[in-house]
């Protein structure tokens, strides 16, 4: 007799919990941090964030838990919007102020020549990415390397400054408004804007307040969500992804032609966009999942969510319980 037990496969814990949570960030922790605090709070079993924030970092994080998980890229893909104080007159190996100054040059500098240094970072431009930065480079993410004090070349990147604002300025202390594409850092702005104006800079203090068009308005703190009863009053605070995408069209399926979605196939519909991204809904169902506009006119499925469909069909009453 074998002096091994067989033993089954572990069960995930917690409990099968799907939607966004728009979570305020507190200052401190960092983005899988703070996912792993909220996934315990709601017991959740599978759980992912949707773009990192630094922990010096405060604001908007969406959270997305269950089959939400499938649509976290288009969020890691959408605009950013940040208010930001920058400190002039200092540079530091990180970017921000948790590191240690390299650079540092008290002269002072007149709102003038602040506003002219401002006009090359907007719109269209390359921007070089900060060693402190998830990036990777030959497999290993750059802040790694950089702990190590190992700096490698990096290639500068293009990015979008949709609006770029100043809210404030002491002489020392500049407050931004950002509008920003994917990619961008706040960092690498405070840090070159610093040495176009000859003085250095750094991110004193972050805050996320959009993604895409998503509002940190909308958003709860940790702190609340810790303060509820349990993880029914903590649900109440979860959205559909489809709400969370409601800058994608909507299109509403026929009863066959979601039977054949379902199956993997590209299918008609009504008032369909001449191209790009879909949400897809059935009138029984309702939220099926995304779908994108094909060439020849046709919408083909591409993140369906897991559920039960009782449609009927031309073959009569149709019940799947197929993952889609």
């Amino acid at each position: 007799m074998s002096k091994h037990r067989f033993r089954g496969a572990r069960r995930p814990r917690g409990r099968d919990v799907n939607g966004m949570l728009l979570l305020d960030k507190p200052e401190g922790l960092s983005s899988n941090g703070a996912l792993q605090r909220v996934k315990g709070l709601l017991d959740a079993r599978k759980g992912g964030h949707t773009g990192s924030l630094d922990p010096i970092a405060t604001g908007l994080l969406p959270l997305c838990f269950g089959e939400s998980t499938k649509v976290s890229s288009f969020f890691l893909d959408a605009d950013k919007r940040y208010a930001t104080r920058v400190r002039l007159g200092q540079s530091t190996d990180t970017g921000d102020r948790e590191g240690e100054v390299i650079f540092e040059n008290e002269a002072a500098v007149s709102e003038e020549a602040v506003t002219r240094a401002l006009d090359a970072f907007r719109g269209d431009f390359e921007q070089m990415p900060p060693m402190y930065s998830a990036i990777k480079k030959g497999g290993q993410p750059l802040y790694k390397l950089a702990r190590q004090g190992i700096a490698v070349e990096r290639e500068s990147r293009p990015v979008t400054v949709y609006r770029l604002e100043m809210t404030g300025f002491d002489g020392r202390f500049l407050d931004l408004d950002i509008l920003c594409s994917r990619g961008f850092y706040v960092r690498s702005l405070a840090h070159d804007l610093g040495e176009a104006l000859g003085v250095g800079g750094h991110v004193s203090e972050l805050r996320r307040t959009a993604v895409g068009d998503l509002e940190l308005a909308d958003a709860v703190t940790l702190d609340a969500l810790e303060a509820m009863d349990g993880p029914a009053e903590r649900d109440a605070r979860l959205l559909s992804a489809d709400v969370c995408l409601s800058h994608l069209p909507r299109v509403d399926l026929s009863v066959d032609a979601t039977f054949y979605l379902v199956r993997g196939q590209s299918v008609r519909a009504n008032s369909l966009p001449e191209d790009g991204w879909v949400r897809l809904y059935n009138e029984d169902t309702g939220f099926l999942g995304l779908g994108a506009v094909t060439d020849d006119g046709r919408v083909a499925p591409k993140r369906l969510f897991h559920k039960t469909l009782s449609v009927s069909a031309k073959g009569g009453e149709f019940r799947s319980n197929q993952r889609i």
